[in-house]
């Protein structure tokens, strides 16, 4: 390894690790919040009911309210009806007006985003509502660009005047939930009126988005300075027309359609919300002998793939895979002890298909993940870096303590015996294991073997 790839290398570790110590305090606010959101449902369901009832409708007395930290809000004005050919009477108007919104809720539906209100010739929708999610940035830029792009074509086809002025903007909102059979959301906050303040100074044509929506998809779009316009309490905030995917992320000459590299881009963001899942019904659903099969193995595990993944220079879309099969590979353990890996296949099974993995990718991630049942055997690359992983406490230096809570948890099971008579299985179990990957054996393989000695010396021969 060169000198530059070892700094590179070094500052990874810096980077995962910091992502690492980011995710166990997440775990230690889920846990605190866990407890506030148990006494708080009691209230929400009556609330529910109440809603589901007509009672709040009827009585008008309460207004149920819900805050969303981040959406992502697209304001739609389309212009061009009054220019119409005489001969269009207003019925015709009408219907043409009720075309593009129905086609507009289709794309909207595609990308799983909210739509919130039609008044007149304006279109406003969010991402990241009343699901939470980390991709709504994306996901909202990539129905304005299909939106964009079928009135333009109407535009091509029936010559007709239409022009679409587009506004987006990220940030917190306030939704206040209407109706009973059929819930709908009215937003309210400084993130609409950004948004339509957008949609005021976009053009014909552009989606206008602010600097906030920008930082958040810029990875994924290119974009073009548009200026910078005042806003009341926040100064002057800088603008950008989306002109479409990166080249790289693009299927297409339109840059509109995504192609695999996209996906696994997209993926990789998405993650979060992935792991967020996983790891809140680990807390809730781990049976509480689980010393060491617990949340904080879980994101070691998912960290530790990604840094010996990259050590070892596999592809974005085989870290993804990697990441995922991590973060199942003991969420079995909800389930079962003795099957939780194959468990653990059933649950990716379930849930991957709503993240948008395809049959192939969950059973690839599905065969990593029984690789990591003991005694390993792993064959493929992307199995051996997760059985490295998984083992990789073997050769850290708070081995000893890692390797007494699995002794607890196998001794609240009635699995083992003596502390010394788990001591003596762990010397001939660490004596006889090996890593996989050459990446593993630099970073663990010597401090391993100390740690057999460091267990020999804490062994009482009887």
């Amino acid at each position: 390894m060169s000198k530059n790839d070892e700094k590179s290398f070094i500052k990874r570790i810096a980077k995962i690790t910091k992502e690492n110590n980011l995710l166990l305090s997440e775990i230690k606010e889920l846990n605190a919040k866990n407890e506030q959101l148990l006494q708080e449902n009691e209230g929400l369901r009556k609330t529910i009911s109440k809603l589901e009832t007509g009672e709040i409708a009827q009585q008008n007395k309460e207004i149920v309210t819900q805050k969303f930290k981040m959406a992502t809000v697209l304001y739609i004005d389309i212009h061009g009806f009054s220019n119409l050919n005489n001969k269009d009477n207003s019925e015709n108007i009408i219907d043409d007006l009720d075309e593009v919104f129905l086609y507009f809720d289709k794309i909207v539906e595609k990308y799983k985003i909210e739509k919130v209100k039609t008044i007149g010739d304006t279109y406003m929708c969010a991402g990241g509502i009343p699901e939470k999610n980390s991709t709504n940035p994306i996901d909202v830029i990539m129905a304005a660009l299909e939106m964009q792009h079928y009135v333009k074509n109407i535009q091509n086809e029936n010559l007709k005047l239409l022009d679409i002025h587009m506004g987006i903007h990220s940030g917190s909102v306030t939704a206040q939930i209407l109706g009973k059979k059929k819930v709908s959301y009215e937003l309210k906050g400084d993130t609409v009126n950004i948004a339509s303040r957008m949609e005021a100074a976009s053009k014909a044509g552009e989606i206008n988005i602010s600097v906030m929506t920008y930082e958040l998809i810029k990875e994924f779009f290119t974009c073009s300075y548009q200026g910078s316009m005042p806003v009341k309490y926040k100064g002057n905030l800088e603008m950008y027309f989306v002109n479409g995917l990166l080249p790289e992320l693009a299927a297409d000459d339109l840059f509109i359609k995504p192609n695999s590299s996209f996906f696994t881009k997209y993926g990789l963001v998405q993650f979060v919300d992935l792991q967020e899942l996983v790891l809140d019904r680990l807390e809730k659903e781990l049976p509480e002998y689980l010393h060491y099969h617990n949340m904080k193995h879980t994101v070691d595990v998912v960290t530790q793939v990604e840094l010996i993944a990259w050590g070892e220079g596999i592809s974005d879309e085989e870290i993804l895979l990697l990441k995922t099969a991590a973060l199942f590979h003991d969420f079995g353990h909800i389930k079962d002890f003795d099957t939780h890996e194959y468990q653990g296949t059933l649950l990716a099974k379930e849930i991957l298909p709503n993240f948008g993995y395809t049959q192939e990718q969950i059973n690839t991630i599905s065969e990593v993940i029984m690789a990591t049942k003991l005694p390993p055997r792993p064959t493929t690359l992307l199995q051996k870096i997760i059985c490295d992983s998984d083992l990789d406490y073997l050769g850290r230096s708070d081995m000893v303590p890692v390797s007494n809570t699995l002794f607890e948890e196998l001794k609240a099971q009635n699995k083992i015996g003596s502390l010394n008579d788990w001591n003596k299985i762990q010397v001939k179990f660490i004596s006889g294991h090996q890593y996989f990957t050459e990446t593993a054996r630099s970073l663990r393989e010597i401090n391993k073997q100390q740690q057999i000695e460091r267990i020999k010396s804490l062994i009482v021969e009887e």
